[in-house]
Formats: C-alpha cells, structure tokens, sequence
C-alpha cells in the first residue's frame, strides 16, 4: 500500500472518531439538560414568595386580644316602657352597662380577655358627645392601649345577649351588671330591689331625639 492511501486511511480514521466524540457530547448535553428541568420547581413545603395572597381562613389577631369590638361617638338617654327608668344607650339605642368589680379599682375596666368577649368594652369614637346624660363622659385607657368610654368614670360595655337596641338582657347579670342611668349610677331591678336576673326592656322614645 502506498504512503499516500496510508495516509488517507489515518485521516479517515481520526475523522470518525471526532465525529462520534462529538456526538456523544452532544447527547450527554442534551440528557444534562433533560435532568436539570425538574429542579426549577420548588420543593414541597417552601415557604410562598412574599406578596402571596394567605390561604383563606388563615386570619389575622383580632384587635384588643380578641375582644368584642364596639365604640360610639355619642351617649343618649332611653326610657324604657316597663318600669325601669331611664338608661344610657350609644348612638345607634344600644344599651350600655357598668360593672360594680370595677369598684376595686376607680376608672380602670377589671372586664378583660374571656369577660370581653361577652361585655364589650364600648371605644371612644373620636370626641364622644353627651345628650340627656347628667354625670361626666370620659374615658380609661385600658391596658391596649385603647380608650374606653365611662360615665361618672365607670367604664361603659355594650352585652352580647342583647340582640338588638332597645333590649336590657344583661341586667342584673351575676349581680354585677347593671344598665346605667344618665347619672351614672347602676340601674335597680323592678320593685327597686338589687336581686340579681335578667330583664328584656323596650323603648319608648329615645330622650331628645324624636322618631326614634
């Protein structure tokens, strides 16, 4: 055999070879490429990129350490229409009771967390305005922080039994909870007894406010 097919026999040879080199590196990146396309993905149990909308029903705490949350920006005056006389509502005719506990300590609430819950704390709406009343309007701050509505400096609470205004389901609750009477002081059961129970009152006209 001559040099020169020698020669073209050597060319042939390395040419192969590149050529299968080249493409066993070209199918080792595409398998490479194939296996990196799962790890885009986040695993499972990664915390969601911030701005992502909570699930729903996750909630947010609730403000006053999850109690009820009522204020108003006015005190009136109802007479109610089964001999119980006169009691402090909030603007919309709610009624607004006082507790004797909070007796051990002048102008501070002793109504807090489970007992907030059921006897709402009422929150100064801005400056709250007084019709019919005849003992001052202030307020505490309770330990939130928060300003309570008192009157004659005892703290004001709106009661969860009490399903619509007009009703006086909490007096006389616990022997502790009474209506409020424009002077401040606790509403007497009927007959002018301190005995403890419940009592449903109705209104028959709102004191100064006609129509309602």
């Amino acid at each position: 055999m001559s040099r020169h097919r020698i020669a073209l026999a050597m060319a042939s040879s390395v040419a192969s070879a590149l050529l299968l080199a080249a493409c066993g590196s070209s199918t080792d990146n595409s398998a490479n490429t194939g296996a990196a396309a799962p790890a885009a993905s986040a695993p499972a149990g990664t915390t969601a990129p911030a701005g992502t909308t909570a699930p729903a029903g996750s909630g947010t705490a609730t403000a006053g350490g999850g109690m009820g949350m009522v204020s108003t920006s006015m005190l009136m005056t109802k007479k109610t229409s089964d001999g119980m006389g006169t009691v402090v509502t909030d603007a919309k005719g709610w009624t607004l009771y006082r507790y004797d506990k909070d007796r051990a300590r002048p102008s501070m609430s002793m109504c807090a967390d489970a007992c907030a819950r059921t006897w709402m704390p009422v929150m100064a709406d801005g400056s709250v305005q007084a019709m019919g009343v005849q003992a001052k309007v202030g307020t505490v701050t309770r330990s939130d922080g928060m300003k309570q509505v008192t009157l004659a400096g005892w703290p004001l609470y709106r009661y969860m039994g009490d399903t619509k205004a007009g009703q006086m389901n909490g007096q006389g609750k616990g022997g502790a909870w009474y209506a409020v009477t424009p002077r401040g002081k606790k509403t007497a059961m009927p007959g002018g007894s301190g005995s403890t129970g419940s009592k449903s009152g109705s209104s028959s006209g709102m004191s100064g406010m006609p129509g309602m």
